[in-house]
């Protein structure tokens, strides 16, 4: 492939996985659609300020994200399909910047800043949250663009330092502080990987100190009117409880510091796997590369960190992802020796294997929802890996072919694995179903924590009571004898009796929408006390 072509190329995958996540589902409960019920209740009220859920301020998250989704509301009006456009266009650009780092790293060898992107692209979880409306892609797109600010201060290029503190700001708004932990280890550790031990260190600590006060001043110029806006109890949680209180959360999650490293093969796919790469790494830890040091002080570092915290998911590891491409790239680019992707060809075979088999064999787990797997589908993957193994070149010509291996197989997964399971994770119909009764003038409540799954599905104009206790339940009922509630029930429960005014798979289990004459003998029955809609 050319290397002037290579946008076209990366715009050509990226659509179609972008296609292949369109016509496989819809927003997926909790997370997706919370934040873009968040966004219409910020659009409805009119405030840009606080974020709103389900008629309560919602200091969870700042409102970059959903900022984003008021700006392109704002030009094509209130749609499902521009939200999910944000993120694909956010992974499509980091492909140009982490582009432009790898020039300015290695600004004689164009070969890295060509793979780069590839490399990417290529990687199986960035392929796979390219495709979500969530923060962690945002926050990759900032962490990028400090990085790119921090390169470009080292070189003592103009604005360096500006772009840095903007980068900050911009991810202090999509995520809150954590985007200091993914930038300042490579700020810090300057003087390891900067090369020139003559460099004014004082003067370079100093102004980092005004970037770091440069970024959280633009992020108070939302964050001081949004606490006097929000109130009290709002002001309390962005500046500190939100702060405190997921620091308790995280070391409530009982999740092992090695919690990640098993999983490395499977979110680095097919890299990981990949033996040209590993001796590439050989000599790494006494490289003098000011480029392969950078990537390692940005990555190890927040990686660690990451680990050491109980509370771990995947997708925190997003923002290291373009250091890892880097790395990968300078290892990659000049090994001459022919390499073939055996492992990861095995890895995409054992996918194929298990499409065609454990649909039917995991039915009893999951309600025979996966029996919708076309077990078809594990040839097209047998097939892929067949021709990813009789791959034999250089690793800089097999890195494209890789990497669109792994997009293929992204797209290959939403459309033989999450489309035939999609209806159970579709708010929409029962969303529609509360609008309607809504619009009879009915009141709604919802029996468990509310994620505000239903609100924008529905474009619900008004907030669901949430009710977590059966005294609740019951004086609420007594106050609305023509209200209706959601409720939860297993799927192996024959609903009939209740005569439901809509019920839909929502999950693991049943949605319903009862009127409140029965909601009460529905809970007696069912023995939900406490039970909710929150499944995480």
């Amino acid at each position: 492939m050319h290397a002037n072509r290579d946008p076209y190329y990366w715009a050509a995958w990226l659509t179609l996985l972008t296609a292949a996540a369109f016509i496989s589902r819809s927003y997926i409960p909790i997370d997706e659609t919370r934040y873009l019920s968040v966004a219409w209740e910020m659009w409805q009220r009119g405030d840009f300020l606080v974020p709103f859920k389900n008629g309560e301020p919602y200091s969870h998250k700042p409102p970059l994200l959903f900022w984003l989704i008021h700006a392109g509301w704002a030009l094509t009006g209130v749609n499902d399909g521009w939200p999910r456009l944000i993120s694909p266009l956010l992974a499509f650009v980091s492909l140009f910047l982490v582009r432009r780092v790898a020039r300015e790293l290695w600004p004689d060898d164009p070969e890295s800043a060509r793979l780069a992107p590839w490399i990417l692209l290529g990687s199986l979880l960035w392929s796979l949250y390219s495709q979500t409306l969530m923060f962690d892609l945002l926050m990759a797109f900032c962490t990028l663009l400090g990085i790119l600010g921090l390169v470009q201060a080292a070189r003592n290029r103009p604005f360096g330092w500006g772009l840095f503190a903007l980068s900050i700001g911009l991810g202090v708004l999509a995520k809150g502080p954590v985007i200091l932990l993914h930038l300042l280890p490579a700020a810090l550790l300057a003087p390891w990987w900067h090369g020139q031990h003559a460099y004014a260190w004082r003067r370079w600590y100093a102004r980092l100190a005004l970037a770091v006060l440069g970024g959280a001043a633009l992020a108070l110029l939302w964050a001081i009117p949004a606490s006097m806006r929000g109130g009290e109890e709002y002001r309390h949680a962005i500046f500190w409880g939100q702060t405190a209180h997921r620091m308790v959360q995280s070391f409530a999650h009982q999740r092992p510091f090695w919690w990640y490293l098993p999983l490395l093969p499977l979110l680095l796919f097919p890299w990981f796997l990949w033996p040209a790469l590993w001796r590439g790494m050989k000599n790494l830890a006494r490289t003098q590369d000011s480029g392969l040091r950078l990537a390692l002080a940005w990555m190890l570092p927040a990686f660690l960190a990451f680990s050491m915290i109980s509370g771990k998911q995947v997708h925190y590891l997003l923002p290291e992802f373009p250091a890892f491409a880097l790395m990968a790239a300078n290892l990659l680019a000049h090994q001459e020796k022919p390499s073939r992707p055996w492992l990861p060809a095995l890895l995409l075979a054992l996918l194929g294997v298990l499409t065609l088999w454990p649909p039917h064999h995991f039915a009893a787990v999951s309600g025979n929802v996966l029996n919708q797997v076309p077990a078809w589908g594990g040839v097209a993957f047998l097939l892929l890996a067949g021709w990813t193994g009789l791959q034999k070149a250089r690793p800089s010509r097999l890195v494209p072919r890789l990497a669109v291996t792994a997009v293929l197989t992204m797209a290959g997964i939403h459309l033989l694995v999450v489309r035939p399971i999609s209806a159970a994770y579709d708010v929409r119909p029962m969303a529609a179903a509360i609008a309607q009764a809504q619009a009879q003038g009915l009141s709604v409540a919802h029996w468990g924590k509310y994620h505000a799954q239903f609100q924008f599905a529905g474009r619900l104009s008004h907030p669901l009571l949430e009710l977590t206790a059966k005294p609740a339940l019951n004086a609420w009922l007594l106050a609305h004898p023509d209200g209706v509630v959601v409720m939860y029930f297993s799927n192996e429960m024959d609903l009939t009796p209740l005569q439901p005014r809509f019920v839909q798979a929502f999950r693991s289990r049943n949605a319903a929408l009862l009127d409140g004459s029965v909601a009460k003998a529905a809970l007696e029955r069912s023995q939900m006390d406490g039970e909710s809609g929150d499944e995480q």
